[in-house]
């Protein structure tokens, strides 16, 4: 049996401008945006090329903006910075090499925290 992540929350203060950030600056599709009743509005967003979303929104989560730290894998840590520097994303790390992978950070306005990773190369086998 699979087991998928569909939909991960991500928990922002103000919903249109956090919109305006992950798809204008980060480059995540708006998939959704649909206000159901006056307590709820339903956004949802895709990282480029994952089968796992985001929502931010109105009554979507109990957690509090700026608590959400997610970790995304990208074929390249350093065409991610530069992806990021390129949509006018501020804070953007330095690209940083580890023994379990290369990676870039950078927080949303909010402060939700995010962790890109270029996986190490598998040893051949």
């Amino acid at each position: 049996m699979d087991w998928k992540i569909e939909l991960v929350p991500v928990p922002v203060s103000d919903v249109d401008a956090a919109k305006h950030f992950y798809v204008n600056q980060v480059g995540f599709a708006a998939d959704h945006d649909q206000r159901v009743d006056e307590s709820l509005r339903f956004v949802q967003l895709t990282p480029p090329g994952s089968a796992c979303s985001v929502v931010i929104g109105e009554g979507t989560t109990d957690m509090l903006p700026g608590t959400q730290r997610i970790q995304i894998v990208v074929p390249s840590a350093v065409e991610a910075r530069r992806h990021l520097l390129d949509g006018g994303v501020a804070g953007v790390s330095e690209v940083t090499p580890l023994e379990w992978g290369t990676f870039v950070y950078f927080s949303d306005p909010d402060g939700n925290q995010w962790s890109l990773q270029e996986l190490p190369a598998r040893p051949a086998g």
